[in-house]
């Protein structure tokens, strides 16, 4: 049996503020302060956290791995700030038009994550922002949960009758996993 506890994060509207235009430098990458707090309180509860992003920047000529790997290391040195840390990152450079099975919202992203962590797709919350963050959590058996930030408005106006956790942030969305955890 698994005693691993994962949750599994997209990047862009969840842990930093997005960006139509794309985030193509780490000067454009702006946390969320809460989320980064929300980060620390689930690293502190046990949980493995895990981020599984589209970065099609890449694919479009607009960046290139050396820079996404900096954007990254900014990401790590902000979260260090406030004792949180990521234990896995995977990201997908695939442009839209040539997508593979990595590209969200296919599962390749997520199904290694959850064999790296040897945890269940079923006791796994997939938390994002947009309709490919849902789909992947679904096609892949984990638990969806949108979050407002980035493009979760505009999302949740896309969902019509939904049984959906939603939540403003990442942070209450947190909260309330770790409430339900005790």
């Amino acid at each position: 049996m698994s005693i691993n506890k994962l949750i599994i994060l997209d990047r862009d509207g969840v842990i930093n503020l997005d960006s139509d235009s794309y985030i193509k430098s780490p000067e454009e990458w702006v946390a969320i302060e809460s989320s980064l707090r929300a980060i620390a309180k689930l690293n502190q509860a046990g949980y493995k956290v895990a981020v599984a992003t589209n970065q099609s920047g890449i694919g479009r000529g607009m960046f290139d791995h050396i820079t996404l790997a900096m954007i990254h290391k900014k990401m790590e040195m902000e979260l260090a700030k406030v004792g949180a840390h990521i234990d896995a990152l995977e990201y997908c450079p695939d442009h839209p038009d040539k997508a593979g099975p990595n590209r969200k919202p296919n599962t390749g992203m997520v199904n290694r994550l959850l064999k790296q962590f040897d945890v269940k797709a079923s006791k796994t919350w997939f938390v994002g922002d947009s309709l490919s963050d849902i789909k992947c959590a679904e096609n892949s058996g984990c638990m969806p949960v949108l979050v407002l930030t980035g493009k979760g408005m505009y999302t949740a106006s896309k969902l019509l009758e939904t049984k959906l956790p939603i939540f403003s942030d990442l942070s209450f969305a947190i909260d309330e996993l770790l409430n339900n955890d005790r």
